[in-house]
């Protein structure tokens, strides 16, 4: 009953918290894809100790180096965090991205752990996957008893607790496939360019995560207690090789956005699931009350649904969701002439789109419907 009671609060808390964020959308937003820069810890916080170097120098060196290269784009606003060695409250640090309307969040930390663990990850939010997600996200969210008054500010909320994590995949929820986008072209760099070993894209519950309303990764740039991996952070080297890398996946991410090509990072277990459903399912024609429309493009950019502009294919169709704009093709409650849609989008260029399905006007996954007709 206790649990209960204090999950209904935290939800309630959600609720009320995004009733604010149209006036956070609301603001006046400059023409310049605004990205946040967040160096972990700081100040009295010096993050994990391993073989003696300081996470929070690692990170705001990495930090300021990607900041600088981004800055050399005239079309993008750099906003830091912090650029010092000062102690930033949580909530602080979210606030800040909050209120430049930002079109990304980039959080940079050192992990750390008893044996001979190695490599990269990058974060997105959501429920921890297992015990060891779990204990990073914990770590992390233990900041906040620096704060004096984190009861205060946090509502409640305790890393150590897994209930705690529940509310906090919601906020972030409309931005999740942005989000694992842009986490597996930062690990696919750590590893094509740098040769890092990569321990992957991870969900788990960070709160800095959950209380930004944009596509936001936490990136753990490798384990400071592995003594070699500790050594290559530290160097001039390794925070320059690093650095690079995360900057050229930030530039692919917005070049993606901009190129109106929807070629949206699919998770593979959403992909697979929808697969096994068609593979067991004898797919019926018509679903009563479902919407199927094929998802072609996401973009920063308002673009007016005209043919001309989606190389013919009509009809066109858009939501915006933040500061993104999805953007839909065809329109049909028949699975095999969505099916033919994509195929029609496929062949015009668009062979990154995949089929979406829409119930009384919002988004439902597309492997609950077609898992429904099978029984």
């Amino acid at each position: 009953m206790k649990t209960n009671t204090y999950i209904s609060f935290l939800l309630f808390t959600l609720l009320l918290t995004v009733s604010s964020v149209n006036s956070v959308f609301s603001q006046s937003k400059s023409d310049k894809f605004v990205v946040v820069l967040d160096a972990g810890h700081g100040g009295h916080d010096p993050g994990n100790l391993g073989n003696g170097y300081k996470e929070k120098n690692i990170a705001l060196n990495i930090v300021l180096e990607v900041g600088k290269e981004l800055e050399k784009n005239k079309d993008i606003e750099v906003i830091y965090t912090r650029k010092t060695d000062v102690f930033l409250k949580l909530r602080e640090r979210a606030a800040i991205a909050n209120k430049a309307d930002a079109d990304l969040f980039v959080s940079v930390h050192c992990n750390a752990f008893t044996n001979s663990a190695h490599g990269t990850e990058t974060f997105v939010l959501g429920l921890h996957a297992n015990e060891q997600n779990f204990n990073i996200a914990k770590k992390e969210n233990e900041v906040i008893f620096l704060e004096d008054d984190y009861e205060k500010h946090y509502e409640g909320f305790d890393p150590n607790s897994p209930e705690s994590l529940i509310g906090l995949t919601l906020m972030q929820e409309e931005f999740l496939d942005q989000s694992i986008q842009l986490a597996s072209y930062i690990e696919t760099n750590f590893t094509g360019k740098l040769n890092r070993k990569s321990r992957g894209v991870k969900q788990a519950g960070f709160w800095v995560l959950h209380n930004t309303y944009m596509p936001s990764v936490l990136i753990e740039t490798g384990f400071l207690t592995y003594k070699p991996e500790g050594a290559y952070l530290n160097s001039g080297k390794g925070q320059h090789e690093m650095s690079m890398a995360i900057k050229d996946a930030i530039l692919h991410y917005k070049n993606n956005l901009d190129s109106k090509v929807g070629d949206s990072f699919q998770p593979e277990i959403l992909n697979e699931s929808i697969a096994n459903a068609i593979k067991t399912t004898e797919i019926p024609d018509v679903y009563e009350g479902i919407t199927f429309k094929i998802q072609i493009a996401a973009s920063s950019r308002n673009i007016v649904t005209k043919p001309y502009n989606f190389k013919g294919l009509d009809p066109i169709s858009k939501e915006q969701i933040g500061n993104l704009y999805k953007y839909y093709f065809g329109d049909t409650s028949d699975y095999n002439v969505a099916k033919r849609y994509k195929d029609e989008a496929d062949a015009k260029g668009y062979n990154g789109c995949f089929i979406v399905a829409f119930k009384n006007g919002e988004l439902i996954p597309l492997a609950n419907v077609l898992k429904t007709s099978s029984n």
